[in-house]
């Protein structure tokens, strides 16, 4: 790795046993054990270490969501900002997009770094979190909503759609509405696309709401076992009668990631069916809400946070993806189908 202003930097894996030399004098305990309070494993740790190892200036633990574009500051310790500086010099030599700051220490150093606020979810933890940008990027901020229940991805990320365009109105971005909503989306306990795309359009009228599915046999059923299969695969045939009574379009077009590059810069929000393998190690589908597209890669909101390997609302929230690994993720089960709900701002009158 290049040399940062304070000296040669360089980065090694981290090992909550093997601590380097000399980290523990600017580290305090507190922040050590929090570094060690979870399993960070699948998130490759490092340790970002500015000026001479056996005494460092400053050192920063970095963590990422694999198969994302980013990589997040858990803690920088002794001069965080010249360690900052060096984890912002190593993300643009991998290629990265953005750089994140949890808040449990952070103090003044983010702003001294180029690095800005997010918008915090209410009593979230830690209470502040940053972003640095890479590139000259100016986007519209949303709400993150965390989902509260295992199979509530597909209402949230609808919730927190219709929230980020203003289409709730009275109601709150809170759980009555996440639980209200999978119940009118769920094909048990998923959310098929169809009926997700429905409770939708149903629930906020004045909002445009296309589903883009480019398979016509039935999604989300293969981890089911054959005799579970036959009465969901039923459901989804009556949520397309159901859908077509409501006169909600279901295009048929995979929709491909230029188009959903293209629908984002027009304004829309996509809530995207992708595969937890790259990002989780797990196959299960999940919806995402993709919101904005920024050089190198699509921004989503993720309302899953994976607490047990270390992560917080901050690897979740602006969360981008390359487009290349967007494709992938979103290529579903054998058949490869893709599914999205394309939301539109509400029109009135």
């Amino acid at each position: 790795m290049s040399d940062a202003a304070g000296g040669p930097a360089v980065v090694v894996p981290y090992d909550p046993a093997g601590l380097p030399a000399g980290l523990d004098r600017i580290a305090p305990r507190e922040v050590l054990d929090r570094w060690a309070s979870a399993d960070r494993s699948a998130h490759d740790p490092r340790l970002v270490l500015v000026g001479d190892q056996d005494r460092p200036q400053g050192a920063a633990l970095v963590t990422a969501r694999p198969g994302t574009a980013y990589l997040k500051i858990v803690d920088a310790v002794g001069d965080a900002a010249l360690a900052a500086d060096a984890v912002v010099q190593h993300a643009r030599e991998r290629g990265l997009v953005q750089v994140k700051w949890e808040g449990w220490t952070a103090g003044t150093a983010p702003a001294a770094a180029g690095f800005r606020p997010m918008r915090a979810p209410d009593d979230a933890q830690p209470t502040t979190g940053y972003v640095r940008w890479l590139d000259d990027v100016d986007l519209d901020e949303p709400a993150h909503y965390r989902q509260t229940t295992h199979f509530t991805c597909g209402a949230a990320g609808a919730a927190m759609a219709q929230a980020h365009l203003g289409a709730l109105g009275g109601e709150a971005l809170d759980r009555r509405l996440e639980l209200s909503l999978w119940r009118e989306a769920t094909n048990f306990p998923a959310c098929d696309p169809v009926r997700l795309g429905l409770a939708v359009h149903r629930r906020w009228p004045g909002s445009g709401v296309v589903v883009a599915l480019d398979t016509d046999g039935p999604v989300i059923v293969e981890a089911y076992p054959e005799g579970d299969r036959d009465w969901r695969a039923l459901l989804q045939e009556l949520s397309r009668e159901d859908a077509a009574a409501a006169g909600l379009p279901v295009d048929g077009r995979r929709l491909t990631l230029p188009a959903l590059r293209a629908a984002l810069d027009d304004g829309e929000r996509v809530v995207l069916l992708v595969s937890l393998t790259a990002m989780l190690g797990v196959d299960v589908p999940h919806w995402v809400l993709c919101h904005a597209a920024v050089p190198g890669a699509v921004v989503v909101e993720d309302p899953w946070v994976g607490t047990t390997t270390g992560e917080t609302w901050v690897d979740a929230h602006l969360l981008p993806v390359a487009d290349a690994a967007l494709d992938e993720m979103s290529t579903m089960e054998g058949a490869g189908y893709r599914a999205a709900v394309r939301i539109s701002p509400p029109s009135y009158g």
